[in-house]
């Protein structure tokens, strides 16, 4: 079976969102110490289980929906699929931004970001990017 690479810009957004998110979860996995300090967090004490939180949900959920989706760039439902998770990864961060006093420009920024990812899946699955 060869591998295909997009070549509309339909099939680009998704693969780029898929590629940044294997990078995210790629480096949340083998990092999560640099990457809970560039969010500005930090395990409590001498106890890190806290790491695999990090390592299990915030790495292995994108790097999973990323590998999926870079490989099946072109099929609506993994598009939708990865989509649908970004946004609702922004709509999240938009929550903790209105209700947890964390209207930073680093929250500002990432909400932008997630949102940009959602939009690069979704676009192509609702007709909204010429294939």
């Amino acid at each position: 079976m060869p591998i295909t690479l997009p070549a509309t810009t339909a099939d680009a957004l998704p693969f780029a969102a898929a590629c940044f998110s294997i990078l995210y979860g790629l480096f949340a996995l083998f990092a999560p110490g640099v990457f809970l300090r560039m969010a500005k967090l930090q395990p409590i004490g001498e106890r890190r289980v806290g790491l695999s939180e990090i390592r299990g949900t915030l790495a292995g959920f994108p790097l999973g929906t990323g590998l999926v989706t870079m490989f099946f760039f072109d099929q609506p439902f993994m598009q939708m699929t990865l989509g649908a998770g970004w946004l609702f990864v922004a709509f999240g961060r938009l929550v903790s931004i209105l209700s947890d006093d964390a209207s930073s420009f680093g929250n500002w920024l990432w909400l932008l970001v997630n949102l940009v990812l959602a939009g690069a899946c979704l676009a192509p699955v609702f007709g909204l990017v010429a294939a």
